[in-house]
């Protein structure tokens, strides 16, 4: 009986390790994280790299804990989470795609990018978010929970490591790899948003 509740835990906790990853998708977030901490020191960029995790990583366990109840609380439903984060994406995509990003607009020491845009909406965005609510409802057995709670912290060191490693690029694409960088990136991100806001709208309308 213990045997059977070990496996059913343990594959419990794989299958979320895999779901989150997928969705939270830190290779994806690679180009994004790369054009943002571009104007910083090689320290700070692992620095914020590590930051952007750990935000992640807040947000998810918070909602983990608290998300049903929150979104009930403020009448909130998950299409207006997904519109919101999609516009405020956007918004940080326009200003890749026209040179404007934090990490080279006005004085990089005031702007967190780990923060936003991401820690949130980028790396803990609504699907995350949504997903990892589902899975708290879903874990019925005190393994579940504890296998669902290894998964979401692995998934963030796995974050971490991707976005610490990857800031080794900037130093051998130079400033117009980065500038190529950052416009792709915002493309991304722009096309990211444009989707969020997109399955927003059908959410609300309950259009197929």
């Amino acid at each position: 009986m213990n045997t059977a509740l070990t496996v059913s835990a343990l594959t419990f906790g794989v299958q979320a390790f895999m779901t989150l990853f997928v969705i939270l998708d830190p290779p994806g977030a690679t180009p994004v994280f790369l054009a943002l901490v571009s104007g910083r020191k090689a320290k700070e960029r692992v620095s914020l790299a590590w930051q952007g995790a750990a935000v992640s990583l807040v947000v998810i366990v918070a909602f983990a804990l608290f998300g049903k109840l929150i979104l009930d609380y403020l009448h909130v439903s998950i299409n207006a989470l997904q519109g919101a984060g999609g516009l405020l994406m956007l918004l940080i995509s326009l200003e890749l795609l026209t040179g404007r990003d934090g990490g080279t607009s006005g004085d990089p020491k005031n702007v967190n990018v780990a923060l936003v845009p991401l820690g949130t909406p980028l790396l803990a965005g609504p699907g995350a978010i949504v997903t990892t609510i589902l899975y708290v409802q879903n874990a019925h057995t005190a393994g579940m929970k504890f296998a669902l709670a290894i998964a979401i912290i692995a998934v963030h060191i796995v974050i971490g490591l991707t976005l610490m490693f990857s800031t080794k690029v900037l130093s051998i694409i130079k400033d117009s790899g980065v500038t190529l960088v950052a416009r792709i990136a915002g493309l991304l991100l722009a096309a990211i948003a444009v989707e969020m806001i997109v399955q927003a709208v059908k959410g609300f309308f309950n259009l197929a």
